[in-house]
Protein backbone atom coordinates (compact mmCIF):
# COMPACT_ATOMS: atom_id res chain seq x y z
CA UNK A 1 0.00 0.00 0.00
CA UNK A 2 1.23 3.51 -0.95
CA UNK A 3 -0.14 6.45 0.64
CA UNK A 4 0.91 10.24 -0.34
CA UNK A 5 0.16 12.95 2.54
CA UNK A 6 0.50 16.54 2.25
CA UNK A 7 -0.11 18.97 5.51
CA UNK A 8 0.68 22.28 5.36
CA UNK A 9 0.61 23.79 8.75
CA UNK A 10 1.84 23.16 12.09
CA UNK A 11 -1.65 21.63 13.11
CA UNK A 12 -2.10 19.72 10.01
CA UNK A 13 1.81 18.62 10.75
CA UNK A 14 0.46 16.49 14.62
CA UNK A 15 -2.35 15.07 12.67
CA UNK A 16 -0.17 13.53 10.41
CA UNK A 17 2.28 12.55 12.84
CA UNK A 18 -1.07 10.58 14.44
CA UNK A 19 -2.01 9.30 11.04
CA UNK A 20 1.23 7.95 10.14
CA UNK A 21 1.27 6.23 13.11
CA UNK A 22 -1.83 4.35 12.65
CA UNK A 23 -1.12 3.73 9.52
CA UNK A 24 1.51 1.66 9.99
CA UNK A 25 -0.18 -0.18 13.20
CA UNK A 26 -2.87 -1.11 10.79
CA UNK A 27 -0.95 -2.21 7.61
CA UNK A 28 2.55 -2.55 8.37
CA UNK A 29 5.16 -2.16 5.56
CA UNK A 30 2.73 0.44 3.77
CA UNK A 31 5.06 3.19 2.45
CA UNK A 32 3.86 6.51 2.85
CA UNK A 33 5.24 9.74 1.47
CA UNK A 34 4.41 13.86 0.75
CA UNK A 35 4.74 17.08 3.04
CA UNK A 36 4.78 17.68 6.39
CA UNK A 37 6.78 19.17 9.67
CA UNK A 38 8.77 18.12 12.46
CA UNK A 39 6.15 16.15 14.07
CA UNK A 40 6.07 13.98 10.50
CA UNK A 41 9.48 13.51 9.93
CA UNK A 42 9.81 12.46 13.54
CA UNK A 43 8.23 9.32 12.26
CA UNK A 44 10.77 8.39 9.67
CA UNK A 45 8.91 10.04 6.92
CA UNK A 46 10.70 12.16 4.45
CA UNK A 47 9.42 15.74 3.54
CA UNK A 48 9.60 16.80 -0.56
CA UNK A 49 10.42 20.21 0.75
CA UNK A 50 10.40 22.32 3.81
CA UNK A 51 6.33 22.82 5.00
CA UNK A 52 7.07 25.89 6.56
CA UNK A 53 7.20 27.42 2.74
CA UNK A 54 4.10 26.50 2.32
CA UNK A 55 2.54 27.08 5.64
CA UNK A 56 0.88 30.65 5.26
CA UNK A 57 -2.03 32.41 6.72
CA UNK A 58 -4.04 35.42 5.08
CA UNK A 59 -3.94 37.60 1.29
CA UNK A 60 -0.48 39.49 2.21
CA UNK A 61 2.18 36.66 3.62
CA UNK A 62 0.86 34.36 0.37
CA UNK A 63 0.95 37.03 -1.95
CA UNK A 64 4.72 37.84 -0.71
CA UNK A 65 5.41 34.28 -1.36
CA UNK A 66 3.26 33.33 -4.26
CA UNK A 67 5.85 32.76 -6.81
CA UNK A 68 7.50 29.96 -4.49
CA UNK A 69 4.00 29.23 -3.30
CA UNK A 70 2.45 27.81 -7.09
CA UNK A 71 5.98 26.27 -7.43
CA UNK A 72 5.30 24.18 -4.32
CA UNK A 73 2.03 23.59 -5.73
CA UNK A 74 3.13 22.30 -9.45
CA UNK A 75 6.19 20.13 -7.60
CA UNK A 76 3.58 18.21 -5.45
CA UNK A 77 1.00 17.74 -7.94
CA UNK A 78 3.87 16.18 -10.32
CA UNK A 79 5.43 13.76 -7.52
CA UNK A 80 1.48 12.55 -6.67
CA UNK A 81 1.14 11.89 -10.31
CA UNK A 82 4.55 9.94 -10.76
CA UNK A 83 4.26 8.13 -7.66
CA UNK A 84 0.56 7.16 -8.57
CA UNK A 85 0.19 6.35 -4.94
CA UNK A 86 -3.94 4.37 -3.84
CA UNK A 87 -5.13 7.11 -1.69
CA UNK A 88 -3.99 11.20 -1.58
CA UNK A 89 -4.45 12.32 1.72
CA UNK A 90 -5.06 16.54 2.26
CA UNK A 91 -4.60 17.20 5.66
CA UNK A 92 -6.60 20.80 6.03
CA UNK A 93 -4.56 23.85 4.30
CA UNK A 94 -7.21 23.65 1.82
CA UNK A 95 -5.46 26.80 -0.62
CA UNK A 96 -2.61 24.51 -1.30
CA UNK A 97 -3.97 21.40 -0.71
CA UNK A 98 -6.94 21.73 -3.45
CA UNK A 99 -5.00 23.33 -6.13
CA UNK A 100 -2.94 20.41 -6.12
CA UNK A 101 -5.50 17.50 -5.77
CA UNK A 102 -7.27 19.14 -8.85
CA UNK A 103 -4.46 18.78 -10.83
CA UNK A 104 -3.71 15.15 -9.84
CA UNK A 105 -7.71 14.84 -10.67
CA UNK A 106 -6.92 15.70 -13.75
CA UNK A 107 -4.82 13.12 -14.93
CA UNK A 108 -5.20 10.22 -12.53
CA UNK A 109 -9.38 10.06 -12.69
CA UNK A 110 -9.52 7.31 -10.30
CA UNK A 111 -7.37 8.07 -7.55
CA UNK A 112 -8.89 7.93 -4.26
CA UNK A 113 -8.64 11.60 -2.75
CA UNK A 114 -9.21 11.97 1.37
CA UNK A 115 -9.64 15.07 3.06
CA UNK A 116 -8.67 15.07 6.67
CA UNK A 117 -9.70 18.20 8.34
CA UNK A 118 -12.18 20.01 5.29
CA UNK A 119 -12.44 23.30 4.41
CA UNK A 120 -14.48 25.23 6.95
CA UNK A 121 -17.95 25.76 4.59
CA UNK A 122 -20.04 26.44 7.59
CA UNK A 123 -17.98 29.10 8.39
CA UNK A 124 -17.56 30.92 5.04
CA UNK A 125 -17.38 30.35 1.29
CA UNK A 126 -19.98 27.55 1.94
CA UNK A 127 -20.17 27.40 -2.39
CA UNK A 128 -16.88 25.21 -1.80
CA UNK A 129 -18.63 21.84 -0.39
CA UNK A 130 -20.42 21.20 -3.46
CA UNK A 131 -17.27 21.88 -5.98
CA UNK A 132 -15.10 19.95 -3.76
CA UNK A 133 -17.13 16.71 -5.09
CA UNK A 134 -15.48 16.59 -8.28
CA UNK A 135 -11.82 15.97 -6.86
CA UNK A 136 -12.65 14.94 -3.18
CA UNK A 137 -13.99 10.91 -2.38
CA UNK A 138 -14.38 11.53 1.97
CA UNK A 139 -13.92 14.25 3.75
CA UNK A 140 -12.80 12.98 7.56
CA UNK A 141 -14.85 15.56 9.37
CA UNK A 142 -12.71 16.38 13.52
CA UNK A 143 -16.13 18.24 14.59
CA UNK A 144 -19.64 16.48 15.30
CA UNK A 145 -21.46 18.92 13.53
CA UNK A 146 -19.65 18.81 10.03
CA UNK A 147 -21.40 15.42 8.34
CA UNK A 148 -24.69 17.42 8.43
CA UNK A 149 -23.43 20.67 7.28
CA UNK A 150 -21.81 19.04 4.25
CA UNK A 151 -25.47 16.61 3.44
CA UNK A 152 -27.03 19.89 3.75
CA UNK A 153 -24.69 21.78 1.24
CA UNK A 154 -24.30 18.94 -1.12
CA UNK A 155 -20.72 18.36 -0.20
CA UNK A 156 -18.76 14.90 -0.76
CA UNK A 157 -19.31 12.19 1.54
CA UNK A 158 -18.04 13.22 5.15
CA UNK A 159 -17.84 11.12 8.24
CA UNK A 160 -17.05 12.24 12.01
CA UNK A 161 -14.06 10.54 13.36
CA UNK A 162 -13.30 12.64 16.43
CA UNK A 163 -10.81 15.53 17.21
CA UNK A 164 -7.48 14.02 17.49
CA UNK A 165 -6.10 16.39 20.26
CA UNK A 166 -8.62 14.34 22.54
CA UNK A 167 -5.42 11.68 22.65
CA UNK A 168 -3.21 14.49 24.24
CA UNK A 169 -5.80 14.80 27.09
CA UNK A 170 -3.72 13.54 29.53
CA UNK A 171 -0.68 14.67 28.28
CA UNK A 172 -1.91 18.34 28.25
CA UNK A 173 -4.22 17.81 31.55
CA UNK A 174 -2.69 18.98 35.18
CA UNK A 175 -3.75 19.31 38.68
CA UNK A 176 -7.07 21.60 38.64
CA UNK A 177 -5.87 23.45 42.25
CA UNK A 178 -1.70 22.78 41.35
CA UNK A 179 -2.64 25.03 38.81
CA UNK A 180 -4.11 28.14 40.47
CA UNK A 181 -0.39 28.45 41.17
CA UNK A 182 1.05 27.72 38.20
CA UNK A 183 2.81 29.98 35.08
CA UNK A 184 0.83 32.42 33.15
CA UNK A 185 1.06 30.87 29.34
CA UNK A 186 1.67 33.16 25.86
CA UNK A 187 1.32 32.06 23.16
CA UNK A 188 1.53 34.53 20.13
CA UNK A 189 1.47 32.10 17.20
CA UNK A 190 2.45 29.16 15.14
CA UNK A 191 2.70 30.95 12.38
CA UNK A 192 5.75 33.58 12.17
CA UNK A 193 3.23 35.82 10.32
CA UNK A 194 0.80 35.46 13.37
CA UNK A 195 3.41 35.99 15.69
CA UNK A 196 4.74 39.17 13.97
CA UNK A 197 0.69 40.82 14.14
CA UNK A 198 0.83 39.61 17.59
CA UNK A 199 3.89 40.23 19.52
CA UNK A 200 3.54 44.31 20.23
CA UNK A 201 0.04 43.49 21.82
CA UNK A 202 1.40 40.39 23.87
CA UNK A 203 4.75 42.09 25.00
CA UNK A 204 2.60 45.22 26.03
CA UNK A 205 -0.16 43.20 27.74
CA UNK A 206 2.09 40.69 30.46
CA UNK A 207 3.99 43.92 30.55
CA UNK A 208 0.78 46.17 32.15
CA UNK A 209 0.00 42.52 34.19
CA UNK A 210 3.32 41.96 35.97
CA UNK A 211 2.77 45.41 37.45
CA UNK A 212 -0.38 44.98 38.56
CA UNK A 213 0.75 41.16 40.09
CA UNK A 214 4.24 40.81 40.13
CA UNK A 215 5.60 38.25 40.80
CA UNK A 216 4.35 36.21 38.26
CA UNK A 217 5.89 33.70 35.87
CA UNK A 218 5.16 34.04 32.60
CA UNK A 219 6.05 30.80 29.70
CA UNK A 220 5.93 30.92 26.03
CA UNK A 221 6.34 27.30 24.66
CA UNK A 222 7.53 27.84 20.71
CA UNK A 223 8.98 25.01 17.89
CA UNK A 224 12.03 24.98 17.10
CA UNK A 225 11.50 27.05 13.60
CA UNK A 226 10.47 29.57 15.10
CA UNK A 227 12.61 29.90 18.22
CA UNK A 228 15.29 32.21 16.95
CA UNK A 229 12.11 34.72 15.86
CA UNK A 230 10.60 34.62 19.26
CA UNK A 231 13.42 35.25 20.79
CA UNK A 232 14.35 38.42 18.63
CA UNK A 233 10.94 39.50 19.38
CA UNK A 234 10.87 39.04 22.78
CA UNK A 235 14.19 40.78 23.39
CA UNK A 236 12.33 43.94 23.18
CA UNK A 237 9.77 43.09 25.32
CA UNK A 238 9.65 45.33 28.86
CA UNK A 239 8.71 41.29 30.51
CA UNK A 240 10.64 38.65 29.31
CA UNK A 241 8.36 35.03 29.64
CA UNK A 242 10.77 31.60 29.34
CA UNK A 243 10.96 30.41 26.21
CA UNK A 244 10.56 26.31 25.98
CA UNK A 245 10.80 24.65 22.95
CA UNK A 246 9.20 20.96 21.86
CA UNK A 247 6.24 18.71 22.34
CA UNK A 248 7.27 17.83 25.95
CA UNK A 249 8.41 21.02 27.53
CA UNK A 250 4.98 22.90 25.84
CA UNK A 251 2.85 20.33 27.42
CA UNK A 252 4.76 20.85 31.19
CA UNK A 253 3.98 24.00 30.49
CA UNK A 254 0.02 23.41 29.81
CA UNK A 255 0.00 21.07 32.67
CA UNK A 256 1.16 23.88 35.19
CA UNK A 257 -0.59 26.89 33.27
CA UNK A 258 -2.61 28.99 35.75
CA UNK A 259 -4.01 31.01 32.37
CA UNK A 260 -3.52 31.73 29.32
CA UNK A 261 -2.72 34.60 26.47
CA UNK A 262 -3.12 32.50 22.73
CA UNK A 263 -3.76 33.58 18.81
CA UNK A 264 -6.71 31.88 18.10
CA UNK A 265 -5.85 29.03 16.89
CA UNK A 266 -6.01 24.77 17.49
CA UNK A 267 -3.77 26.04 20.41
CA UNK A 268 -7.10 27.31 21.53
CA UNK A 269 -8.45 23.83 21.80
CA UNK A 270 -5.45 22.40 23.56
CA UNK A 271 -5.54 24.67 26.13
CA UNK A 272 -9.79 24.25 26.69
CA UNK A 273 -8.90 20.38 27.06
CA UNK A 274 -5.99 21.29 29.34
CA UNK A 275 -8.70 23.10 31.29
CA UNK A 276 -6.21 26.41 31.66
CA UNK A 277 -8.44 29.49 32.19
CA UNK A 278 -7.38 31.15 28.54
CA UNK A 279 -8.37 34.91 26.58
CA UNK A 280 -8.05 34.45 23.03
CA UNK A 281 -6.82 37.19 20.51
CA UNK A 282 -6.04 37.92 17.21
CA UNK A 283 -5.32 40.50 14.42
CA UNK A 284 -5.32 40.28 10.73
CA UNK A 285 -4.61 43.43 8.32
CA UNK A 286 -7.51 45.59 7.51
CA UNK A 287 -7.40 44.37 3.84
CA UNK A 288 -7.83 41.03 5.16
CA UNK A 289 -10.53 42.52 7.94
CA UNK A 290 -12.68 43.88 4.88
CA UNK A 291 -13.22 41.14 3.57
CA UNK A 292 -13.89 38.88 6.24
CA UNK A 293 -16.36 41.03 7.55
CA UNK A 294 -18.56 40.15 4.38
CA UNK A 295 -17.79 36.56 4.00
CA UNK A 296 -17.24 34.74 7.25
CA UNK A 297 -20.75 33.61 8.66
CA UNK A 298 -19.76 32.59 12.23
CA UNK A 299 -19.92 35.29 14.87
CA UNK A 300 -17.11 32.76 17.20
CA UNK A 301 -13.21 32.25 15.83
CA UNK A 302 -12.02 30.49 18.58
CA UNK A 303 -12.24 26.66 18.47
CA UNK A 304 -13.71 25.66 22.07
CA UNK A 305 -16.17 28.02 21.23
CA UNK A 306 -17.41 27.12 17.72
CA UNK A 307 -17.95 23.57 19.43
CA UNK A 308 -20.16 24.75 22.40
CA UNK A 309 -21.78 27.45 19.94
CA UNK A 310 -21.13 30.07 23.05
CA UNK A 311 -17.70 32.18 23.74
CA UNK A 312 -16.45 29.70 26.28
CA UNK A 313 -13.28 31.89 25.89
CA UNK A 314 -13.94 35.95 25.27
CA UNK A 315 -12.12 36.86 22.25
CA UNK A 316 -10.43 40.00 21.53
CA UNK A 317 -10.18 41.06 17.90
CA UNK A 318 -8.19 43.49 16.02
CA UNK A 319 -8.27 46.80 17.36
CA UNK A 320 -9.77 45.11 20.42
CA UNK A 321 -6.38 43.18 20.81
CA UNK A 322 -4.20 45.77 22.70
CA UNK A 323 -2.37 45.57 25.71
CA UNK A 324 -4.48 47.04 28.11
CA UNK A 325 -7.56 45.50 27.12
CA UNK A 326 -6.23 42.07 26.88
CA UNK A 327 -4.04 42.45 30.76
CA UNK A 328 -7.27 43.79 31.90
CA UNK A 329 -9.44 39.86 30.88
CA UNK A 330 -6.14 38.70 31.62
CA UNK A 331 -6.51 39.66 35.66
CA UNK A 332 -9.82 38.08 35.68
CA UNK A 333 -9.08 34.95 35.12
CA UNK A 334 -5.89 35.16 37.65
CA UNK A 335 -7.71 34.40 40.42
CA UNK A 336 -10.73 32.31 41.34
CA UNK A 337 -13.54 34.48 40.71
CA UNK A 338 -16.68 34.13 39.24
CA UNK A 339 -15.08 34.28 35.02
CA UNK A 340 -12.41 31.47 36.00
CA UNK A 341 -15.29 29.08 36.95
CA UNK A 342 -17.49 29.83 34.09
CA UNK A 343 -14.43 28.76 31.92
CA UNK A 344 -13.76 25.87 33.96
CA UNK A 345 -17.28 24.71 33.84
CA UNK A 346 -17.58 25.36 29.98
CA UNK A 347 -14.15 23.65 29.15
CA UNK A 348 -15.79 20.44 31.03
CA UNK A 349 -18.13 20.41 28.55
CA UNK A 350 -15.97 21.00 25.59
CA UNK A 351 -14.35 17.36 26.34
CA UNK A 352 -18.42 15.74 27.12
CA UNK A 353 -18.78 16.89 23.03
CA UNK A 354 -15.52 15.66 21.94
CA UNK A 355 -15.26 12.54 23.99
CA UNK A 356 -14.85 8.62 22.51
CA UNK A 357 -17.41 6.55 22.68
CA UNK A 358 -16.16 3.68 20.55
CA UNK A 359 -13.24 3.12 22.01
CA UNK A 360 -11.38 4.31 19.12
CA UNK A 361 -8.80 6.71 18.49
CA UNK A 362 -9.50 9.54 16.04
CA UNK A 363 -6.40 8.77 14.39
CA UNK A 364 -6.87 5.02 14.65
CA UNK A 365 -10.41 5.67 12.50
CA UNK A 366 -9.18 8.11 10.14
CA UNK A 367 -6.82 5.21 9.50
CA UNK A 368 -8.79 3.04 9.05
CA UNK A 369 -11.26 5.08 6.73
CA UNK A 370 -8.56 5.25 4.46
CA UNK A 371 -8.03 1.98 4.38
CA UNK A 372 -11.28 1.16 3.65
CA UNK A 373 -11.89 3.60 0.46
CA UNK A 374 -9.05 2.34 -1.04
CA UNK A 375 -10.77 -1.04 -0.98
CA UNK A 376 -13.71 0.22 -2.58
Amino acid sequence: MKIFVIAGEPSGDLLGQGLIRALRERVPGVEIMGVGGDAMTSENFVSLFPMHEISLMGVLPVLANLRNVLRRIDQTARAVIAARPDVLVLIDSPDFNHRVARRVRKILPNMKIVNYVGPTVWAWRPGRAKKMRAYVDLILAIFPFEPEVHVRLGGPRCVYIGHPLIERRDALRGDDEAKKKGPILVLPGSRASVVQRMGDAFGDAIARLDAAYPGLDYVLPTSRGLAARVGEMIAQWRVKPRVVVGDDEKYAAFRAARAALAASGTVTLELALSRTPTIVAYRVPKIEEFFARRLIQVSMVAQPNIILGEKAFPELLQDEANGPWLAERLAEILDDGSERRRQIEAMGRIEDRLAITDGKRPSEKAAEAICQIIRL
